[in-house]
């Protein structure tokens, strides 16, 4: 099989939103260091094609379908993962929606809700059962995929028409912070990766939604988003992987509770 440094040789890793964009990313690079891999989501055909890539390159992977949203799902999903391979060594909160383009004062309650369900609940959920397995063990590794949209509130200027999808994200970083104190005395680490724009369907989706909202073009938002970086261009997805496993892996073992930026040196909010 196509391997890396076997990094993460013969760990389970539970990667949500593991079918699609920077999920799937992260499930393939998880599996060329060792790793088996559990992708989840709410697509059962894209997880099934993410896992039969990694199986036809000889690595081992499960697909199941799962909202993170719903508890009984996410306590079903680390239950079988449990029964089938007897520990979850990594957690990687991935799952997680665009959300509305709307400004708060037009605030859709339902979908502020499902927003914030997705992307800061549902990592929630999914930590607190892992946890359940890992602190007896003393061990364990919970990545939480962020974004410089959730940082915007740092001295900058927020993150207009994104209010559900910036909150959201907000919290995944104070909800890293937490659980690290929680639980580094278990021997457990937590971290977070902060994505700025990432080229793919996610930033496509957002982007022609933010083009609609405000009478923009769309070339021209799209275009703005490398210019407003240092290196004058969007992270791949790539990228963004390889960042996770380095926190998953043991090259970072006195990293915890910190989130780091992927974000191609973006300095001016878009």
């Amino acid at each position: 099989m196509e391997r890396g440094f076997n990094r993460l040789k013969d760990r389970v890793a539970i990667i949500t939103g593991g079918g699609k964009g920077i999920g799937k990313a992260i499930s393939l690079a998880f599996s060329r260091e060792g790793a088996i891999v559990v992708a989840t989501g709410r697509t059962l055909s894209a997880l099934q094609e993410t896992c039969d890539e990694i199986r036809s390159k000889g690595g081992k992977a499960k697909p199941i379908q799962t909202d993170v949203s719903v508890e009984e799902q996410v306590v079903r999903m680390v239950s079988e993962t449990i029964k089938e391979f007897g520990k979850v060594d990594i957690l990687v909160n991935n799952s997680g929606i665009a959300g509305v383009t709307i400004r708060v004062a037009d605030m859709n309650l339902s979908k502020w809700n499902e927003t914030i369900a997705i992307d800061l609940t549902g990592s929630m959920l999914c930590a607190r059962e892992v946890l359940k397995h890992m602190i007896p063990l003393r061990s364990g590794n919970i990545i939480n995929i962020a974004s410089e949209a959730g940082r915007s509130g740092d001295g900058r200027s927020g993150f207009p028409l994104r209010g559900a999808y910036c909150s959201s994200k907000m919290g995944v970083i104070g909800l890293t912070e937490t659980l690290s104190v929680e639980v580094g005395e278990f021997n457990i680490r937590v971290n977070a990766v902060s994505p700025g724009p990432v080229k793919g369907e996610h930033i496509t989706h957002a982007m022609r939604a933010k083009a609609k909202a405000t009478n923009s073009p769309f070339e021209e938002i799209m275009e703005n988003l490398a210019a407003n970086s240092s290196l004058k261009r969007m992270a791949e997805e790539s990228e963004v992987a390889a960042v996770a496993v380095f926190l998953a892996s043991d090259e970072s073992s006195a990293v915890t509770g910190q989130t780091i930026s992927v974000s191609c040196g973006q300095h001016i909010t878009f």
